[in-house]
């Protein structure tokens, strides 16, 4: 944040003295040094900047294709700011943080000796010294845009001393790590209770689980939805109920008010809205081809509410709720709904009637197992909504502190 006196509004105590602005000509030198073979070759990300080490197709998810000719290719040091031209403008750049090489398409850049060039990791990367490079970057599209080392050096920054960009990189460090170890715990949750629904539902043509709780020994019965549910067909009549509801993959059952900030729906046909009570499960029959097995959702909002009557919803007995929404977080409902769907006369979407739609099958253990393998998987749900509220808490600190540590 920008003051008066070209201070920031948080410092460390100690430093007083007002950030100097430069063009960043005037603190870094393009670098040209070609590279050779046994380098590795680094990349430049918009997410994480510049990578530490080279990075494989299995790390980036896809394809990585290099030039066999590595001789344009830029030798780079520690400290050194890369750039990629094609990219400046969604924050593709960053600081090496150990030896190598990069495509000859990035700029390479030398830091002077009044640059902590940690720091500048951090300045360079913030959303207002972002929006400099993109009013700099020529092209007719977004596509073509592209930011030359001759626009690149008009940008402003303002500095500290070489100590106080110390001090502030240590703190962003030290949050990136906090950051890392949580996104870590949380990644590795999100794979064990992926694990653990494939161990504690039974595999197609199996009577029984992998893994299972001492003392549980029978064989699991199969039910289908149409004999533990009942579809709901009660209407709004006489609008008893204002909130409406909507059925979102990340946040289940959630109030349109809350999701969208307001109602989306129109006030007037709300009487033909569906009541969707307490513990009541929703399922959205018609959604993209993108997503051909939309999420059902079961009401955990401790109220009462309507939904459209796009929607089926159905009210469950003789089965417990945790178990049964444990059953439609794991994979094996999804190969009947694929192999039942329906894309129709449109080719973008996929439907799945409510006659099809009953007659999917429910693994049956009894009622006592149910309620064991509702709550142990229930409680990596919490484990993991714990670690992604930290996460998130981190991550807007971070956002917070980039705009009051920075002048």
């Amino acid at each position: 944040m920008v003051g008066k006196d070209n201070k920031p509004e948080i410092r460390f105590t100690g430093f007083t003295d007002a950030w100097e602005q430069h063009e960043l000509r005037e603190i870094y030198t393009e670098r040209k040094e070609r590279g050779y073979d046994s380098l590795q070759i680094l990349s430049v990300s918009i997410q994480h900047g510049v990578s530490t080490e080279e990075l494989d197709s299995d790390t980036l998810g896809k394809k990585v294709r290099r030039s066999e000719d590595k001789s344009l290719y830029k030798h780079v040091y520690f400290g050194d700011l890369v750039l990629n031209m094609m990219r400046a403008w969604q924050g593709a750049l960053g600081v090496v943080m150990s030896e190598g090489m990069v495509s000859p398409a990035y700029i390479t850049a030398i830091p002077s000796a009044q640059l902590y060039p940690l720091f500048m990791d951090y300045c360079l990367r913030r959303d207002e010294m972002i929006i400099q490079m993109n009013n700099l970057s020529y092209g007719v599209t977004d596509f073509r845009k592209r930011l030359y080392w001759d626009s690149f050096i008009n940008v402003l920054c303002r500095i500290p001393s070489v100590s106080e960009q110390e001090r502030i990189s240590a703190f962003f460090t030290h949050l990136d790590n906090l950051i890392t170890i949580h996104q870590r715990k949380y990644d590795k949750l999100i794979i064990v209770k992926k694990s653990m629904l494939e161990k504690m539902f039974p595999k197609d043509g199996v009577n029984a689980p992998e893994f299972r709780f001492a003392g549980f020994t029978e064989a699991w019965k199969q039910r289908k939805l149409k004999d533990i549910s009942d579809k709901v067909i009660e209407k709004n009549v006489n609008l008893k109920f204002t909130e409406t509801f909507t059925n979102s993959a990340e946040f289940g059952i959630i109030s349109q008010r809350d999701f969208f900030d307001h109602d989306i729906s129109n006030a007037a046909n709300l009487n033909g809205y569906y009541v969707v009570k307490s513990e009541d499960f929703v399922y959205n029959p018609r959604i993209s081809t993108f997503a051909p097995v939309g999420p059902i959702n079961r009401n955990k909002l401790g109220r009462s509410g309507v939904m459209s009557p796009l929607y089926t919803v159905f009210r469950t007995h003789d089965i417990d709720n945790t178990f049964l929404e444990q059953y439609f977080k794991s994979r094996y409902w999804h190969s009947f709904m694929k192999l039942n769907g329906d894309s129709g006369a449109r080719s973008d979407r996929f439907s799945i009637k409510d006659s099809v739609l009953i007659e999917m099958p429910i693994p049956y253990p009894s009622l006592k197992e149910q309620q064991k393998v509702g709550e142990y998987l229930t409680q990596f749900d919490k484990l993991i909504t714990l670690h992604r509220r930290k996460l998130e808490k981190l991550k807007n600190i971070k956002k917070a502190m980039l705009g009051k540590m920075f002048v």
